[in-house]
């Protein structure tokens, strides 16, 4: 940057060389200026317009500013667009200043460090994270800087990667710190859909001694045996990055940050980046947003914190018997007592984000509002605690254990803060009356001096005259008395002590001795109500924050009694039943229904359907049936039920009993991978590829339409070998859905014994398909995908062409084709072509069934029957 001019620019400069890679935000009396490329980011980003500073001689830098107390606004839109600020503010008063004003960057604002409540949203975590590689083990560290959550783990293996990529989708993070020499490999599968910001940082920050003595430091602790941490290396080195990271840019020892979870993504059910979005579970495929997810269905939750942890619950489903049961336990006593349950919503209904408020205390960003919302929180607790004592679940009982009210930070709060108090924190307002005897009395002299003002106003009007006469006030000429010139020619002789200190158009404004004596006392007075006003606050903010990890505990009990009401309310809406979790390998679902689908689907009731599988005799289930007939909807609704159950929620369906499962596996469609220059075949073998190395006899595997992405020989074969797999390879053998098109897949029902084929059932009605949805046993050799290319509106003339191919195709005759070969209008070929070599060697339907007949079998009767179907499936 070319040196600037003035001191002021000058000391700009040497700022700015401090953060290079930030913008600055510099204050400047009312706003907060940018300089140079900073302005011209600013300008483009906010929307604002882009002036030029002049220097003299011709030279000029670019220029733009935001009103201070509208920053919020302003830095939120810089954030979302990925870049970071660096805030700097006066630290000294301008009045007590010789030359230029003090200042300094007093906070730093990264997408991963966001603390502003008008800036995040508040049923979402805002996660910065940090990743450190070291003898073939991946540590991670996560932190929401706006909760106070904070948590390690680690991945090894030769599946590593493909673990860590799963967790970091599950994270959704706003910010990733990673060492400088990370070698960028490692983030070619990371989905460009995070849209998270990347920060290199030195290697320093990630040096295990160091790193460990700043965990124990934050943490205010001597080991860290007590959080099972002493063996977690590459993730404390990661941890104590994080830790660095978080000081340097909020100035502050983030004090909120005071435990550390340690935790493997085995602890949960698995479910990879493929199953997250497949499922479509807290995003949908579309927008990315929550519309048609599972996440839109279960959520009723009141505040904020129970929001967040709602979402947590869904990605990371229990595999705990125990835990799963205290969960359905809780939600059944409110599910079936509708006034505890209205009880519990009206006390959720007036408590604030609690984890927020005391994160921002922390960071010493909280205001007024957040204590004034602490107290009106804290008043819902003893209602909450006597509803508690009510209950019987277990859940409830170690809930009410748990929780301390806080009664004298509650009364000291309502003692301090006043009822609506204003958002700035210079200019008082805040603090009650009777709260301190020293501000009492400066609120005294200024009321007493303002009476004397008003006293002071009939007095002149008295002795002039004039009724309209008025006292004001400006900050550029202080208190001075107003007359009209109208008033001002009537007025005979002009009082001797006035002194005359302002023209307007229309009247004259002057000051006496005394008022201008009275202005000191009456503004030093307010100076002094102010400062002291925000020395009462930090004090009390101060206390509030020695009762941090209280706070956070009361928060995080909240959180989950709005978790309870949230799937309450779920399953009182959508006529929900409660699960059996069983300890044996069998998924029993009775009149299950897709929870999302049937939530949608208002203008027809849904067809619910049965499952039933198991490692004995129904562990892969083979579905064949016509496009569109609701084959995909069955088995992702299994799976969703089965998820929904391990969460601990009541399900859509007349009754179920699951098994605990390990994880959830989904092979259904390429999504959008084809944008990033993957083939639709060689992103299903790649996650097929996952599958068949992952699962176990534990795991759920969805599997829909296998094999589709290339030739249809290629396809049948890879789909036969892989049913073969998971039917015969040890230590795999999952229970699995298979939906597909490849009807001679149904063959394997009879060489292998756990396979069992299912249809869905279709009426024929003359030229008319009758889809019902159910799912029954048994298999079919008809897809009907000319009727359903009719029904999604391709044109009647490529309709009956369909069907005439169609016919010849099944007979084994030669496709002679309508236009001309070489692309002539109206020139008709005369030559058939060469026969798709597709299909060659295959029979006619009706024939490759007669050859399979055994006529010794057959009753007079069955014999009837299938000559009927065969009539019927001839023509």
């Amino acid at each position: 940057m070319t040196e600037l001019a003035t001191p002021l620019l000058r000391q700009y400069n040497q700022i700015k060389a401090q953060y290079p890679a930030y913008i600055l935000m510099f204050r400047l009396g009312d706003f907060y200026e940018m300089f140079n490329e900073d302005a011209k980011i600013a300008s483009h980003v906010l929307n604002i317009a882009l002036t030029r500073k002049s220097l003299g001689k011709n030279r000029a830098i670019p220029l733009a500013g935001v009103p201070y107390h509208s920053i919020d606004g302003y830095l939120a839109k810089l954030i979302k667009a990925g870049y970071k600020v660096a805030i700097c503010e006066q630290v000294e008063d301008p009045k007590q200043a010789k030359g230029i004003v003090k200042r300094e960057v007093i906070r730093v604002v990264t997408p991963g460090t966001v603390v502003e409540e008008s800036i995040l949203e508040e049923k979402t975590n805002n996660f910065l994270l940090a990743l450190y590689q070291s003898k073939k083990r991946w540590g991670m560290a996560v932190v929401d800087l706006s909760t106070g959550d904070f948590g390690i783990t680690e991945f090894s293996g030769h599946r590593a990667q493909d673990e860590l990529f799963s967790e970091i989708c599950r994270l959704h993070p706003a910010e990733l710190l990673v060492p400088e020499k990370f070698e960028s490999i490692a983030f070619q599968h990371i989905d460009s859909s995070l849209r998270m910001t990347i920060t290199k940082l030195s290697d320093d920050y990630f040096r295990y001694v160091s790193s460990r003595a700043l965990v124990l430091e934050q943490l205010e602790v001597q080991g860290l045996e007590g959080f099972g941490a002493d063996q977690y290396e590459p993730a404390i080195s990661a941890a104590g990055a994080i830790i660095s990271y978080l000081r340097e840019t909020q100035k502050t020892v983030v004090g909120h940050i005071n435990s550390l979870k340690v935790y493997s993504t085995s602890d949960f059910m698995i479910l990879d980046h493929t199953t997250q979005r497949s499922l479509e579970l807290v995003r949908n495929l579309q927008s990315a947003g929550t519309e048609g997810t599972v996440l839109s269905i279960l959520d009723y939750t009141l505040t904020a914190m129970g929001g967040r942890l709602l979402r947590q619950w869904i990605l990371q489903p229990l595999k705990n018997k125990v835990e799963i049961e205290e969960r359905l336990d809780a939600i059944e006593e409110l599910y079936v007592n509708s006034s505890r349950h209205r009880a519990l919503v009206e006390q959720l209904k007036g408590i604030y984000d609690l984890e927020r408020i005391i994160s921002r205390v922390g960071c010493r960003t909280a205001n007024a509002r957040d204590l004034q919302s602490l107290k009106q929180s804290l008043e819902r607790i003893p209602t909450l605690l006597a509803l508690l004592q009510e209950c019987v679940s277990p859940l409830f009982t170690r809930l009410l254990q748990e929780i301390d009210p806080l009664p004298d930070l509650r009364d000291h709060l309502a003692r301090a803060i006043v009822d609506n108090p204003p958002l700035s924190l210079r200019e008082g307002g805040l603090i009650k009356d009777h709260y301190d005897s020293d501000l009492d009395d400066l609120r005294a002299i200024t009321r007493d001096s303002k009476g004397w003002i008003n006293r002071l106003r009939k007095t002149e009007i008295a002795r002039t005259g004039i009724k309209n006469l008025k006292i004001g006030f400006n900050k550029v000429f202080g208190y001075y008395i107003e007359i009209t010139n109208a008033n001002l020619r009537n007025l005979p002789e002009l009082p001797p002590e006035y002194i005359r200190k302002q023209t307007l158009v229309n009247a004259e404004r002057f000051i006496t001795p005394d008022l201008k004596e009275k202005e000191d006392i009456i503004l030093n007075a307010e100076e002094k109500i102010n400062d002291r006003e925000y020395q009462l606050f930090e004090k009390l903010r101060d206390e509030v924050a020695r009762h941090t990890r209280q706070i956070q505990q009361i928060g995080r009990i909240v959180a989950i009694l709005d978790c309870i009401h949230s799937l309450t309310q779920a399953a009182i809406t959508g006529h929900y039943t409660k699960p059996q979790i069983n300890e044996s390998d069998k998924i029993h679902i009775t009149e299950g229904r897709h929870p999302v689908l049937e939530a949608m689907q208002l203008d027809q009731p849904f067809v619910p359907n049965d499952a039933c599988l198991d490692n004995r005799e129904h562990q892969i289930l083979l579905i064949t049936g016509p496009n569109m007939a609701g084959k995909s909807t069955y088995i992702r609704q299994v799976a969703l039920i089965t998820l929904m159950a391990h969460i601990g929620s009541f399900v859509p369906a007349k009754s179920a009993s699951i098994c605990l499962v390990d994880r959830i596996f989904t092979r259904v469609g390429a999504m959008d991978y084809l944008i990033k220059g993957q083939s639709t075949f060689l992103v299903e073998m790649n996650e097929t590829a996952n599958i068949l190395n992952n699962t176990t006899s534990k795991s759920l595997v969805i599997l829909d339409e296998i094999g589709r992405g290339t030739s249809t020989y290629d396809g049948l074969s890879i789909a036969w070998a892989v049913i073969e797999y998971l039917h015969e390879t040890k230590g795999c053998m999952p229970k699995t859905l298979f939906a597909t098109h490849y009807h001679e897949l149904t063959d394997l029902e009879k060489a292998l014994p756990r396979v069992k084929n299912y249809n869905v059932a279709v009426l024929e009605e003359k030229e008319r398909i009758v889809f019902l949805y159910k799912i029954v046993p048994g298999s079919t050799d008809r897809s009907y995908g000319i009727y359903a290319a009719t029904l999604a509106g391709v044109p009647m003339e490529a309709i009956n062409r369909a069907k005439e191919l169609l016919i010849n195709l099944e007979c084994g005759k030669a496709i002679t084709v309508k236009a001309g070969s070489k692309g002539k209008p109206g020139a008709a070929s005369k030559e058939p072509m060469v026969q798709l070599s597709l299909f060659e060697g295959l029979t006619h339907p009706v024939l490759e069934r007669l050859r399979r007949m055994d006529i010794n079998t057959i009753t007079p009767l069955e014999a009837v029957k299938i000559l009927d179907d065969l009539i019927k499936q001839s023509k």
